[in-house]
């Protein structure tokens, strides 16, 4: 099964919670704080991975974690880091958040993507020691780790995109020019799954050709089985027709050439503007020979300079000729710079110590990066990281917002995945 589009939920690992110890020797009273630091929550990557060509393997696994950092311990010693988890894709994905924000596009081998980083580790109570405060039982919890919506969108990546109508003789075309052995028989959308193959093209050396399932008039709205697979053409350097030239031929070839260009340029005028070469088969049939010359003038006539060949596929004749074309043209084109598909879109950060106050419902909800960090490392049990984040909140405006904004004694304030009773300082 070619599974080409997916939703996957990613998380990275909580960071460790630092530790509250002391020095415990023999013959040592008052020994001093020695609590160490958590180690920091593992990262989920998307790693390009030309071995993997679908998505089918993650059918099954869709909620993807990385490892928890380990606590820290007495003596000073730090928590271990959590296991990054690497998770292979096939290489042209494209990765999206749920809102459909392009974060990735992981096209070349080895290229990697962080799609969930992990949490920060807490520092124990031995970093909170100083001049004025010998035996802090001061600590920070572990950060959790990102945790997100994913939508992965497979593009294929090949230098040459075959395109034409079920039965155009697509996957027999393939079958001769690579070792790739496509399902071929007569019948419509025989082929389900795109197709790679790699063709030898001699002195310019190999490329990749992708067989697409057939098209039908009506594809770009979602007719047939061919819209699935038109965003696989998008990364090709070359698209190439293949029209049926037998009398029995439906459409017939000049309609079937016409109808093909009109379901690029519906689909993408991107698409419809890359380079395209066409290939009448079956021009071993009695009658194909007249179609080709019918055919080679409405090109000429919509489009001058789009080299059209007459091959058969089932017999060979002609595809020799048509592979060292396809080769000269993939050469030239790929020293050609080309566009991205698409730019990652690149979010600005806010100031690490800004923060918005707005109230939803009987519910005052606070944002921002840094008071949402202290509140996920804070033990609200423990007496002195309470105070921490209270003389925070003050410092920083945010009691003073909250006021200005209606907020009353008792009311619930919601700071990350929190809540409290708003009691104001008797200051204010």
């Amino acid at each position: 099964m070619f599974v080409d589009e997916i939703s996957l939920s990613v998380k990275g690992g909580r960071g460790g919670n630092g530790a509250l110890s002391f020095r415990r020797e023999k013959y040592v009273p008052l020994g001093g704080p020695d609590g160490g630091d958590g180690g920091d929550g593992g990262s989920v990557y998307l790693q390009a991975d030309p071995s993997v060509h679908s998505f089918l393997d993650l059918r099954y696994q869709k909620h993807l974690r990385a490892e928890d950092g380990e606590h820290g311990r007495g003596k000073k010693q730090n928590g271990r880091r959590g296991a990054d988890l690497v998770v292979k894709v096939p290489v042209g994905t494209m990765v999206r958040t749920e809102e459909g924000r392009l974060l990735a596009d992981l096209a070349s081998p080895g290229q990697r993507a962080l799609v969930a980083r992990g949490g920060a580790g807490g520092r124990g109570n031995f970093r909170f020691a100083s001049s004025r405060r010998r035996a802090p039982r001061l600590f920070e919890k572990g950060e959790p780790g990102e945790e997100r919506i994913i939508h992965l969108e497979l593009k294929l990546v090949a230098q040459v995109g075959l395109v034409g109508f079920p039965n155009a003789g697509k996957s027999t075309l393939l079958s001769r020019i690579s070792a790739a052995r496509p399902r071929v028989a007569d019948y419509p959308f025989t082929t389900l799954q795109p197709n790679l193959g790699v063709v030898e093209g001699g002195e310019r050396g190999s490329f990749v050709v992708a067989d697409l399932p057939g098209l039908i008039q009506g594809a770009h709205r979602g007719a047939g089985l061919g819209h699935r697979f038109l965003r696989h053409v998008e990364r090709n350097l070359l698209l190439l027709l293949v029209i049926d030239l037998s009398p029995e031929a439906n459409p017939p070839p000049v309609e079937a050439y016409r109808q093909l260009k009109q379901e690029l340029v519906l689909y993408s005028q991107r698409l419809a503007g890359y380079p395209r070469i066409v290939a009448g088969n079956k021009l071993d049939l009695t009658g194909a020979g007249e179609n080709l010359e019918l055919l080679k003038k409405a090109v000429e006539e919509d489009d001058p300079g789009t080299g059209v060949w007459g091959i058969s596929a089932a017999t060979g004749a002609g595809v020799d000729e048509l592979v060292r074309h396809l080769a000269e043209t993939v050469d030239r084109l790929s020293r050609e710079p080309r566009e991205p598909l698409e730019e990652p879109e690149v979010v600005p950060e806010q100031p690490y110590e800004a923060f918005t106050v707005e109230k939803r419902g009987d519910i005052f909800i606070v944002r921002g990066a840094k008071v949402e960090k202290l509140t996920a490392q804070t033990d609200f049990e423990n007496e002195e990281a309470f105070h921490r984040f209270q003389m925070y909140c003050r410092r920083s405006g945010i009691e003073e917002e909250l006021i200005r904004q209606g907020a009353r004694e008792g009311d619930t304030v919601a700071i990350g995945d929190k809540e409290f009773h708003f009691y104001p300082h008797s200051g204010q």
